[in-house]
This record gives structure tokens, sequence and C-alpha cells, in this order.
């Protein structure tokens, strides 16, 4: 599990799960480097603003790092609960895509590359074929040009589709990258308590949240999601690649062995938000 030697990207840095992720890999001896829109108090050894709705801020960042990449953590994003879908994609999947593919080159041999997802894109594999025109995508400005011409896919707000896309393009890229040795993952988070959650609870209300009944009986803390992530982008998940871990509570797992009724709907709820 240790990063001694190892320097890090993490996007998203400031707060939730980027903070705890933050943290916990300079606990293991990594050397980080984190990003977001504003300075963190206290994490990264080195900080570099970025805005991923903006993609010459964009290329300014990735220009900005320092050194070789062992370990990239795509975690920056937002909800659907700030109201504009368009700008949902564009923060969480083609800022995302811009700023990893503007860094692949500094990625080292057997390196990493771990996004954030969600539960929310729990049926990717039904929306595929949707999803792939918007991966077929080959900028920020063309991938905005396809969310204009298909506005019926953004229609409960963008984070669905931004976060199936950010699975579909790991799998891709996992394929890609697999001769240079770079792993490829992403993690799908269930609710979890970071200002995330205050942004779909102030835009649905508590019920919302509610709906969703876990085996394991509560929400995730941050500090569990970033645990995941720091696994999947150590040494110790050498041989794993191309994958989405469901860091859930057990709904996926609910859900698919036909377990309690009410998880079914609350999925469809999730998604449409």
């Amino acid at each position: 599990m240790r990063y001694d030697g190892r320097h890090v990207v993490v996007t998203g840095c400031t707060s939730g799960i980027g903070a705890q992720l933050t943290g916990q890999l300079r606990g293991l001896g990594a050397r980080v480097t984190g990003l977001d829109v504003r300075a963190p108090e206290d994490g990264p050894h080195e900080f570099i603003p970025v805005d991923l709705s903006d993609p010459q801020s964009v290329e300014a960042a990735a220009g900005s790092i320092s050194g070789g990449i062992d370990a990239l953590f795509n975690v920056a994003g937002v909800s659907s609960g700030i109201g504009d879908p368009v700008l949902v994609v564009r923060i969480n999947f083609l800022g995302m895509r811009q700023f990893t593919e503007s860094v692949l080159d500094r990625i080292s041999a057997n390196g990493a590359i771990t996004s954030v997802s969600s539960l929310a894109a729990s049926a990717y594999r039904e929306n595929a074929a949707v999803t792939a025109g918007l991966l077929d995508t080959a900028s920020p400005e063309d991938g905005l040009a396809w969310c204009a011409d298909h506005p019926e896919a953004l229609a409960d707000g963008g984070y669905r589709l931004s976060k199936e896309a950010t699975i579909l393009y790991s799998m891709r890229k996992a394929v890609e990258l697999g001769p240079r040795g770079i792993r490829v993952n992403c993690t799908g988070p269930g609710v979890t308590e970071t200002p995330i959650l205050d942004q779909l609870r102030s835009a649905y209300g508590q019920q919302f949240l509610d709906s969703f009944s876990t085996p394991l009986g509560r929400v995730a803390t941050a500090a569990e999601q970033a645990r995941v992530l720091a696994f999947l982008g150590g040494p110790a998940a050498s041989y794993i690649t191309g994958q989405v871990i469901w860091v859930d509570g057990g709904i996926v797992g609910q859900r698919e062995s036909g377990g309690e009724a009410g998880v079914s709907d609350s999925l469809d709820t999730g998604q449409r938000g």
C-alpha cells in the first residue's frame, strides 16, 4: 500500500473525497500535487489552481505539473444540483478527459489513472449506445457541440451521462494503455458525506437521500471512499485494470441479487438526479 518515492496528482484536492485522499496519500509516503478551483488550507505538497470547465485553464494546469506522474486521481466533480447540465458535463467528463489526455505522456510505465464515477452510472451498459457518441468527440468543443445536438441525453441533469462516460472512457483507456503497463480504473461511490451531498440535499431534499437504503444501513464517509482510490492507484492493485468498483454499501449487489424491493426504484431516481 505504500507510495514512497511516488509522485501523485489529485484533482479536487480541497474538499470531500479529494481532501481525504490527499491526506491518506501523504501518509503513505507520496509526493502529492493537488489541483482545484480554490486552494486548500492544508494538504498537498504543491497546489495548482484549475477550472475544469475552462480548456485554457486545464492546459495551463497540466503544463504546470513538475516531473513525471506515477498516479493520477481524477476526483474533482459537481452534481446536477448546480442546475446547469452542460456545465456538469463540461466539468465531470470533458474537463477531466482533457486534463488526463494532457498529462498522458508523463505518466510512468506501470503507473495508474483512477477516476471517480458514481452509483448514478450503474446502468452504463444499457446507456452505452448513447454515451459512446460523447466519448467519440475529439475535444471539449466537440463535446459541447454533441451536447447541443443531443439535449435529451442531458435532460436529467447531465450527471448520470458524465459519470457513465467516465466509466466507459476508463475502460477504453485501460485497453489502449495496457501495453505501457498503465492501469486505468474508476470507483462508483454511493451516497457519501461530501459537499456534493449538500448540493443534492439542497436541490432535491433530504427525502431523496433517504430513499437510498443500503445493506450496511448508512452512507459512506469521504475517508472510506478515498481508501479505495488509494488502493486502486497503488502497487497493491497491480493486476486490476479496466474496472469500476462500486463503493456503495451494497446497493448494486442488493439490486442484482433481487433483494429489497425499493432499491431499483431508488437507483432510477438517483440516475435521474
